[in-house]
């Protein structure tokens, strides 16, 4: 018997599978066996904003300068901002003690960050002595039209973020399922965009594009737009990090907003890049807490198992979703739908301005579910939910397997992926044995 674990919410799941039904184990190299420490993770910050990529430093930028704006990720985001946000406001004042400094919580489409998620995401001394500014996607008055974006779209940006001598952002990179990565762009588009702006960068045409997919930045339209976004922006500075599992900081890059997310992209790409094997049963999470907090997340997880699935086969998700499906209009779609494959056809015809919410994600989770047979595990959130969104649930890990071999046979060969989000699955299958 082989024991897997995986993370859920703040622990994890754990199950016995006999050695011979294993055919892979997919996890990123390099990771370390012994955690960072505190000062090491603070080090490693540090050396990058001594090094910045193509740039002047923080210091020299903040020069002369009397307003910075630093755009920051919202609650959703395991960005390790209690180390990195001290560590940018004590250069943008170093280089420039008067500099009247605001933070911007990029919010995207989500529900604003409440009071207790950003004391425990910044800490309770920098949300008690900074200016926060949460970002409201709805707000037209707190929005400026900036043009249209290469695909068309019109281009709304927050006039915080706008109405500043210098535009900095912090955030960190990984895979990314239809915008290649996180990070560097992304903080613009869709962190601090119109409702209006993030619907039309997120359209059916451009989430059914191959080149939509994670790790890929070559030709993919959402890449394109949010490039395009971040310029319109004058985003002059990023500092991005990288993580290990564990949420500690493996690596950071900073500096020019382009140039050094794709020196970040191109590291985690060597990093985290698997071999695509195939097997009838694929377990995956989506890395814990905060990332599993919702459905609506838990698909990005999905997607590195979809990859790995062969045709009707089953696909084990273990998500926490402590805050249940994570999206009104996403879960009505699902739930009022006769069919996945009913629902991804439909969508399929919707033009690029009458993009609803979430259509992007309970696009993709269709285009799975109309594939595969999809178990959730949690018991966290009502079973009768789970069901309505044509998904099967069970309680613990164990269960979801002995449900998966019930149905494909005791033979069938299992693929784990312990963290989905955390990989980039090569597009040709392999034949590589674990």
């Amino acid at each position: 018997m082989t024991r897997i674990s995986l993370p859920y919410h703040l622990t994890s799941q754990e199950a016995d599978i006999p050695s011979r039904n294993i055919r892979a184990i997919l996890s990123p190299a390099g990771h370390s066996a012994t955690p960072p420490t505190m000062e090491s993770q603070r080090q490693c910050v540090r050396d990058a904003l001594d090094h910045p990529i193509s740039s002047p430093t923080l210091e020299t930028l903040a020069t002369g300068k009397r307003t910075a704006t630093v755009i920051t990720s919202d609650h959703t985001r395991p960005v390790p901002s209690h180390i990195t946000l001290p560590l940018l406001l004590e250069r943008l004042r170093k280089g420039n003690p008067e500099i009247d400094i605001r933070i911007l919580v990029a919010t995207g489409c989500h529900r604003p960050t409440s009071p207790r998620e950003m004391r425990s995401k910044f800490g309770e001394a920098v949300v008690e002595h900074e200016n926060f500014i949460i970002h409201d996607c709805t707000d037209r008055t707190s929005l400026r039209h900036m043009g249209r974006l290469p695909s068309g779209g019109e281009l709304w940006l927050n006039k915080n973020a706008l109405d500043t001598d210098l535009l900095i952002a912090e955030g960190f990179i990984e895979p990314h399922f239809f915008a290649g990565f996180s990070g560097g762009r992304k903080s613009v588009l869709p962190g601090i965009a119109g409702r209006e702006t993030v619907l039309a960068n997120h359209c059916s045409a451009f989430i059914s594009n191959p080149h939509s997919r994670a790790g890929s930045l070559d030709q993919n339209p959402i890449h394109r737009d949010m490039l395009f976004a971040a310029q319109q922006a004058r985003l002059a500075f990023i500092l991005n990090v990288t993580l290990h599992p564990d949420k500690s900081i493996r690596s950071a890059f900073a500096g020019h907003p382009e140039l050094a997310h794709y020196e970040g992209c191109r590291h985690m790409r060597e990093v985290v890049t698997v071999p695509r094997v195939q097997a009838e049963i694929v377990i995956t999470s989506n890395g814990g807490y905060p990332l599993d907090q919702n459905l609506y997340q838990a698909v990005k997880g999905m997607t590195a198992a979809e990859a790995c699935c062969k045709e009707g086969g089953t696909i084990i998700m273990v998500a926490g979703c402590s805050d249940g499906h994570g999206g009104e209009h996403f879960y009505r779609a699902l739930a009022e739908s006769a069919s996945p494959h009913a629902l991804l056809n439909s969508v399929l015809n919707v033009p690029q301005d009458k993009t609803p919410p979430d259509q992007w994600e309970y696009q993709i989770l269709a285009r799975i579910l109309s594939r595969h047979r999809v178990i959730l595990v949690t018991d966290m959130w009502e079973a009768q939910h789970v069901r309505a969104l044509h998904m099967e649930t069970a309680s613990t890990l164990s269960e979801a397997v002995a449900m998966a071999r019930l149905a494909a046979g005791p033979d069938a060969q299992c693929v784990v992926i312990p963290d989905g989000v955390s990989v980039i699955v090569e597009t040709a299958p392999s034949s590589a044995k674990k």
